[in-house]
C-alpha cells in the first residue's frame, strides 16, 4: 500500500477515534510499553481496516502491533479490556493517556477508566475469612494476590501486623533476587553481538523499505554493575530500618558483587555478616557489629571512613553507591559535601534513596540533604517496594 493510499485510508477515522487511539498509545507508555510515532501509525491503519469491527480482530492486531516482550504480551489484553471496553474494573482510576489530559492543571486526565491491576498495582485492599465461598468462585487466589500488591505499594511505616511485616520482609529478598536475574540477563544493543534485534533492526530499516540493510545486535554486557549500599540505621530512620535490613541480606546474597555498610555515629561494614543464609542469625550478627544502632546521624564522618577506608578496595569504575538516609546529619553539612564530591569522582553513579520522599508535601530543606544533592544521580523515593523496584531501568543503563 502506498502513502498516500494509507493517508487516505487512516482520514477516513474520525476525530474522536484518533484521540482514543493516541490516548491507548500514551497509556501503553506509561505502562513501560515501547509504542512510537510508527506503531501509532500503523495503529491507524488497523483502526481503518475490518478487523476494528469487533473487538476481539481489534485485540488481536493491535496486540500484535504494540508488543515487543512476553512481558508486554501478558499485560496487553488487560489494558486493552480495561481501556476500550471497560472490563475488570473495581473502582475508577484515573490514568494519563490522554491528549486532552495535557491541558489539565498540574494533572493529566484519561478518557479511559484503566484498572490498577493492569499496571501492577493493587485496585483495593480486600481482607476476607478463608471461607468455602471465597474458594468456590476462585476469589481466595485473587485475595492473596491483592495482599502481595498493597504490602508493594502501602507505605512501610504503616504495616504493623506482624505477619505482614515478615511478608514485606520475604518480598524484599525476593524483590533483590528479581533484580539481579534481570540485570544479569539484560542485553545490550550493539553493532556485533550473539543475537539479532529482530524489532530495532526493522526500525532502523524503514528508510530503506524494510530491506534489512542496517542490523542490531544484542549481547551480554561485558562487565557486570557493582553495588555498594550504605544504610543509615539512626533514629529517625528507625520506621525503615528493619526492611532495609532485609532487603540489604537479599542484595549482598544475590549481587556477587555488592557491598553493604550500615551507619549512624560511625560506619560500620556489614557484608560478611549478610552473606550469611540464615537470616535471623545474619540480623543478630549485624547488631552485634553496628551497636548504637538506632542513634543521632553523623553522614559526613561516616562518609569520610567510607572514603578513606573502603572506597579504595569496593568501588570501581562500574560501580553504583546507593545511599539510604533521610538526610538529616548532625555534623556541618560542609563536610557532607566536601565528602559526597570525593565519593562522586570515585564512582560511576550515586543513588539517594529517601524514604521522606514518599510523605506528602515533603521538600529536601535539611542542611544535609541540601549539601548532598549537587553529587547525586539519582534522588528518589524509599517508601515502599514498589519504589526499590523502579531502580531496576535506572541500573540497568549503568
Amino acid at each position: 500500500m502506498t502513502g498516500l493510499a494509507r493517508a487516505n485510508e487512516a482520514a477516513t477515522i474520525g476525530e474522536p477515534a484518533r484521540r482514543r487511539l493516541a490516548g491507548f498509545a500514551r497509556t501503553l507508555r506509561d505502562n513501560g510499553f515501547r509504542v512510537g510515532l510508527a506503531e501509532t501509525r500503523d495503529a491507524l491503519q488497523v483502526l481503518a481496516s475490518p478487523a476494528a469491527l469487533r473487538s476481539s480482530s481489534l485485540k488481536s492486531a493491535l496486540r500484535a502491533l504494540f508488543c515487543a516482550t512476553h512481558s508486554d504480551w501478558d499485560r496487553f489484553d488487560e489494558i486493552f479490556d480495561a481501556f476500550w471496553l471497560g472490563h475488570g474494573m473495581r473502582q475508577r482510576q484515573i490514568l494519563s493517556g490522554s491528549p486532552a489530559a495535557s491541558r489539565a492543571p498540574g494533572r493529566r486526565l484519561a478518557q479511559a477508566h484503566v484498572p490498577q491491576d493492569a499496571l501492577g498495582l493493587p485496585d483495593r485492599v480486600e481482607r476476607r475469612s478463608e471461607g468455602a465461598d471465597a474458594a468456590a468462585d476462585g476469589r481466595g487466589r485473587r485475595e492473596g494476590a491483592s495482599r502481595v500488591e498493597a504490602l508493594t505499594t502501602a507505605d512501610l511505616r504503616h504495616i504493623v501486623d506482624p505477619d505482614e511485616v515478615a511478608a514485606t520482609h520475604a518480598l524484599a529478598a525476593r524483590l533483590a533476587r528479581v533484580m539481579r536475574a534481570r540485570l544479569i540477563r539484560r542485553e545490550q544493543v550493539r553493532r556485533r553481538g550473539r543475537r539479532l534485534d529482530l524489532r530495532r533492526t526493522i526500525h532502523r530499516n524503514v528508510s530503506h523499505g524494510g530491506t534489512p540493510v542496517e542490523l542490531a545486535w544484542r549481547r551480554r554486557k561485558i562487565k557486570q554493575l557493582r553495588l555498594v549500599v550504605l544504610l543509615d540505621a539512626s533514629g529517625s530512620m528507625s520506621l525503615y530500618t528493619a526492611f532495609f535490613v532485609r532487603f540489604l541480606h537479599g542484595v549482598v546474597d544475590s549481587f556477587r558483587e555488592a557491598e553493604a555498610f550500615v551507619f549512624h555515629t560511625r560506619l560500620a561494614h556489614v557484608s560478611p555478616s549478610l552473606r550469611d543464609r540464615d537470616v535471623t542469625r545474619a540480623v543478630d550478627r549485624l547488631a552485634l557489629m553496628a551497636q548504637g544502632i538506632g542513634g543521632g546521624t553523623r553522614i559526613g564522618e561516616s562518609l569520610a571512613t567510607f572514603n578513606r577506608w573502603h572506597a579504595g578496595r569496593v568501588i570501581n569504575s562500574r560501580t553504583a553507591v546507593m545511599i539510604v538516609s533521610d538526610g538529616y546529619d548532625t555534623g556541618e553539612p560542609e563536610r557532607l559535601g566536601e565528602e559526597m564530591r570525593r565519593l562522586r569522582r570515585r564512582c560511576r553513579k550515586i543513588i539517594w534513596l529517601n524514604p521522606l520522599i514518599g510523605w506528602r508535601d515533603y521538600s529536601p530543606q535539611a542542611r544535609g540533604m541540601q549539601a548532598a544533592l549537587p553529587y547525586v544521580d539519582l534522588f528518589a523515593p524509599a517508601h515502599n517496594l514498589e519504589s526499590l523496584a523502579a531502580l531496576e531501568p535506572f541500573l540497568a543503563k549503568i
